[in-house]
């Protein structure tokens, strides 16, 4: 039989002191965001803050990428999301990151395309993840380098985007040798050719500026 009505008025409804400031930043994570499927994401964002973990957000709003090597929805801003979320951790649990992707609302068959580029049972270490990841945004290797140091500096938005060389050296090697057609000595030749710049001047970190250069059309 149908519940009776009954009418509540003000006093007797208790809203947590809490709730407005809860979904307000919700609201505005949400538009930075912009998930492609708002109840998938909004379960990871509620998830995620219950526990204390870093919440599936992104800095700011991203424009689409048309620049993508097959229709992904990975983004350089997604993998920073990622990034924030099991960059503390050496090694991540491949089904504890497969959540996290299908959080941010990416499709599952994506994910184990990018680990088939590099295939491993259980766990991977994150950083070799994040490289492989920002690999499906371009097909240049030194695009795929900026793209990863925009990801792991510490420079604020906008600055020279800087990472210690030795990692540079770390992630620019795993993906050479991931590569048939690029030779290991060249791979070494092209880090040699940087290396006495940025160990003399640089104190050890490279930027962007360091070995991107920008082509402009003609």
């Amino acid at each position: 039989m149908p519940l009776p009505d009954t009418l509540f008025c003000a006093q007797q409804i208790h809203i947590p002191p809490e709730l407005p400031d809860i979904l307000k930043q919700f609201t505005k994570a949400a538009i930075r965001t912009q998930p492609a499927d708002v109840l998938q994401w909004s379960a990871g964002y509620f998830s995620a803050l219950s526990r204390g973990d870093p919440l599936p957000v992104k800095d700011r709003i991203e424009m689409p990428v048309a620049t993508q090597k097959t229709d992904t929805g990975l983004t350089q801003g997604l993998l920073k999301v990622l990034h924030k979320q099991c960059g503390h951790k050496q090694y991540v649990e491949l089904a504890d990151l497969e959540q996290k992707w299908k959080n941010l609302c990416l499709p599952v068959e994506k994910f184990r395309a990018v680990l088939q580029l590099d295939p491993c049972e259980h766990k991977m270490e994150w950083i070799k993840f994040l490289a492989l990841g920002c690999s499906m945004l371009s097909g240049s290797l030194t695009t795929v380098m900026k793209h990863l140091c925009e990801i792991l500096t510490a420079d604020p938005e906008g600055g020279p985007a800087r990472i210690p060389f030795e990692t540079f050296c770390y992630l620019y090697r795993y993906l050479s040798k991931l590569n048939s057609e690029i030779p290991d000595a060249d791979t070494e030749a092209y880090l040699n050719s940087l290396k006495d710049n940025i160990e003399s001047s640089k104190n050890g970190m490279i930027g962007i500026s360091d070995f991107f250069v920008l082509r402009r059309k003609m």
